[in-house]
């Protein structure tokens, strides 16, 4: 997403139609609904995005944004919490895939990661932006996430209507998606390529400057560029999906609706939004069963488009959706993944929006795919899941998209401390045998602190539901937490599993992150259920 930008290119493409406490999840065994992120490389058929095995997969995601900026990494990374947490408590929300905008600025060699808070992630100071890339991804992987490539800008500087500019070539996009391509491949974590973020119109008609779709003019015409790049990735990554986005006004032009020629008006949308002549002019891929399309779709915060203010609003919305890319979903012709989608919520107009576009991608894994815009906080346009504490949630936007969210299958915090395993019998609580802990003191303030207490079973079956009880040093009370709900009466914090991820199983943890007031000390007196755990 651009963020002014989009907005004034939108003022001249609108005037052509004129027509507390927080619930997370837990991390030692995520619950997956039918279908999770799948096994293997991905592929499609009809309108499905299918597994390796032919199972139907929904990718039910959140855009992670930094890396296509000056900083030329995640965004938050400057924040209390670490990289990790960031991670967890997108799978512990249900969101199974991570959409990873970048631009090829950060791709260049020497290219430096900056706004790293070198406390809260040591591990990360000194590496590259590729290397902290490379990290995300390991993690994001072994949580059953998926991730999808954006290259979002051809420089840090901003959104481009084509796909290429003079300092960065057609050679240099595809040359630079043929180099992750390599990097990742065998990887199958990450599934594939969104080849260019919101293509869109530029200049007037009819001395049209910017992305077409269909119009022939191979400097401009975005369908045969996305057949290029994706063909040449292809050629390299055989496996990847291709996801390719719309653009706004099909010619490329925004229209002069002065000229009293209304031969050259048309009906334009959000950049990145108009697939409407996709079915006319498909795109044509080397491979089949690869190609994804990718429309992008937003509420009044970013611009108020007419529709919004229209006497049918919202029963309008379905005509709109089927007009610009809904069609190829329901006439079966290729699969959909709205790659961005968002709203501040400040209008109740966008609430009703949210909720009537989420109806319209359908329940459970036939539904549409969809990565929200965004998880960080500081999206001008549209603020995030996150708060701007990079911690709490906003809970108003959680609750509309939790029903259509799809939890990651397996994973736990971390690989190389959690081992989750089938329990052959269950039991309330704590289990058949007892628990131990770790407390991390992630952080620490002036009246505050943030620690991280990792609860492990080590009973012979699994605690099912979870509940987690301990002891806070007098004076301190829980702020937020993540990886379940908290509550606290006195200095006793009790810590209960999320409905969708009830069952810790034996030899499985959960790390239990929170923030306190008041004076920092260990977690005492620790349960898992009704057993004491020890240290």
């Amino acid at each position: 997403m651009t963020q002014l930008r989009k907005a004034f290119g939108l003022l001249a493409a609108a005037v052509v139609t004129a027509s507390g406490l927080v619930t997370f999840g837990a991390t030692g065994q995520v619950a997956a609904a039918a279908g999770g992120t799948g096994t293997g490389y991905l592929h499609t058929s009809g309108n499905k995005i299918l597994d390796s095995t032919g199972a139907t997969v929904r990718l039910t995601g959140i855009n992670w944004f930094g890396m296509e900026t000056d900083n030329k990494t995640f965004h938050g990374l400057w924040s209390s919490r670490t990289w990790r947490q960031q991670l967890d408590q997108m799978a512990q929300l249900g969101y199974n895939t991570l959409r990873v905008p970048f631009s090829d600025d950060a791709l260049k060699p020497g290219a430096t990661a900056t706004g790293i808070n070198d406390y809260t992630n040591p591990d990360l100071i000194g590496l590259s932006p590729l290397q902290i890339l490379d990290k995300v991804i390991g993690y994001a992987g072994s949580k059953g996430m998926r991730v999808i490539l954006d290259r979002h800008r051809p420089t840090s500087a901003g959104q481009t209507a084509l796909w290429y500019t003079a300092g960065v070539p057609e050679s240099t996009w595809i040359n630079d998606w043929k180099t992750l391509a390599q990097r990742y491949a065998g990887n199958t974590t990450v599934i594939g390529a969104d080849l260019h973020n919101e293509p869109h119109a530029e200049g007037t008609n009819p001395a049209a400057t910017g992305a077409c779709w269909g119009c022939g003019d191979t400097a401009r015409d975005w369908r045969l560029a996305a057949e290029r790049a994706g063909n040449a990735i292809l050629g390299v990554q055989p496996n990847w999906l291709i996801f390719v986005e719309g653009v706004s006004c099909p010619s490329g032009g925004l229209s002069n609706v002065w000229d009293g020629d209304p031969s050259n008006d048309e009906d334009c949308g959000w950049w990145g939004g108009n697939l409407s002549k996709a079915g006319e002019f498909p795109v044509r891929l080397s491979v089949p069963g690869r190609l994804v399309y990718s429309p992008h779709e937003y509420a009044t915060s970013v611009y108020n488009q007419p529709w919004f203010s229209a006497p049918d609003y919202p029963a309008n919305m379905t005509a709109i959706w089927d007009r610009y890319w809904g069609y190829l979903y329901k006439q079966n012709i290729a699969p959909l993944m709205m790659g961005e989608f968002g709203t501040t919520l400040a209008n109740p107009v966008d609430k009703v929006w949210l909720e009537k576009l989420m109806a319209y991608t359908g329940t459970g894994v036939n539904g549409i795919s969809f990565t929200y815009w965004s998880w960080n906080p500081n999206s001008g346009d549209t603020g995030g899941i996150l708060n701007d504490d990079w911690t709490t949630v906003n809970q108003a936007k959680q609750s509309i998209l939790q029903p259509y969210l799809i939890p990651p299958a397996g994973g736990g915090p971390d690989p190389t401390v959690t081992t989750s395993t089938t329990p052959t019998t269950t039991t309330s609580g704590g289990g058949t045998g007892g628990c131990k802990t770790a407390w991390k003191l992630d952080n620490s303030w002036q009246g505050g602190f943030q620690g991280t207490l990792t609860v492990t079973n080590t009973a012979t079956s699994a605690a099912n539901p979870w509940t987690v009880v301990f002891t806070l040093p007098a004076g301190a009370t829980v702020a937020s937490g993540w990886n379940g709900t908290f509550t606290q009466a006195g200095t006793t914090v009790t810590v209960n599993a999320p409905s969708y991820s009830p069952s810790l199983g034996a030899g499985a943890a959960v790390s239990l992150g929170f923030t306190a007031n008041g004076p920092s000390g260990a977690p005492s007196a620790v349960k898992l259920g009704t057993a004491a755990c020890t240290s």
